[in-house]
């Protein structure tokens, strides 16, 4: 943890000072499989000496443009058994609303383990989200803060020029503002 002297202390620094570059953050191209994505979800991030496991991968299309983001949650919704696929919460719940017999709930790990294995190969545009807010290298962070907050991000894809040069997550927001109020 890099400690600030008392006289930068009130100086809130821009994003692009403590973004993760594009280089150093996992991301695909959108032909990648949900497999893939798993695997990549599972190479941990080094990030000015602290280690963390990505909770969204970015996602480029031919030309390297960002194309969308896909999370840990969106990935476990792309396993599920395609007849749950877009049914309401309700709806998913009373699929496992039955009385089980004891003598076949051994047989329920192996089916589920089975369907998971079929999903897995599907595109990860099947459960991608699109790009809707990304924020400016030169903006304060005080207005990564605001995006985040107001669009319930936990990643914010950083750009220069039009182009993604990085990303900012809420760990590394909130840890520039506890170094300003400490």
């Amino acid at each position: 943890m890099t400690q600030r002297n008392d006289e930068n202390a009130m100086e809130m620094r821009r994003v692009g000072e403590i973004m993760i570059p594009l280089g150093d953050y996992p991301h695909l191209p959108v032909w990648s499989s949900m497999l893939e994505a798993i695997k990549m979800m599972r190479v941990e991030i080094d990030f000015r000496g602290s280690k963390t496991l990505p909770r969204v991968l970015l996602l480029f299309d031919l030309d390297g443009s960002i194309a969308g983001t896909i999370r840990r949650r969106d990935l476990m919704r792309g396993l599920e058994p395609p007849i749950l696929q877009g049914q309401s919460l309700q709806q998913r719940l009373k699929f496992f609303d039955i009385e089980v017999d004891p003598h076949l709930a051994e047989l329920w790990p192996s089916r589920w383990v089975e369907g998971f294995r079929e999903q897995v190969n599907r595109p990860v545009t099947d459960v991608m989200r699109s790009i809707k807010w990304t924020i400016d290298s030169d903006e304060l962070v005080a207005n990564a803060v605001y995006e985040m907050i107001q669009n319930d991000l936990i990643i914010l894809p950083v750009v220069e020029e039009r182009k993604v040069v990085g990303v900012i997550r809420t760990v590394d927001v909130f840890h520039e503002l506890a170094e300003l109020v400490l």
